[in-house]
């Protein structure tokens, strides 16, 4: 059996490991309450966080969590990868891309970064 596909890292951002707190919603407000998750990875671009509740590719959430530095984040970001996990993955979980994340937060973001 074949190991799959390469797949290429395609991110502008760094990507740091960075285990925080995130409550997430949906746009559509499908979950009546945020759920708490938490992040696995951070950069300014975008987070993986850990979940069993996955949603789908393509679907736009409420995000909010807090730096370790106190630093508040409210964004909205896009569902852009789903893992199931498994013994060659990362857990469970879902790559969101930051979709209106202001300046000022991306920034804080990156100097944690760095």
């Amino acid at each position: 059996m074949s190991p799959g596909p390469v797949r290429r890292d395609t991110r502008v951002h760094a990507r740091m490991p960075l285990e925080v707190v995130v409550m997430v919603s949906d746009v559509t407000r499908r979950v009546r309450k945020p759920i708490r998750l938490s992040s696995v990875d951070l950069s300014g671009g975008g987070a993986f966080v850990r979940a069993d509740v996955l949603f789908e590719v393509g679907e736009m959430l409420h995000l909010e969590f807090q730096l370790p530095d106190g630093h508040q984040i409210r964004t909205q970001g896009r569902v852009v990868r789903v893992s199931r996990g498994g013994p060659q993955e990362k857990p469970p979980g879902m790559g969101i891309e930051f979709v209106d994340l202001p300046a000022e937060d991306r920034a804080a973001i990156e100097t944690r970064s760095t």
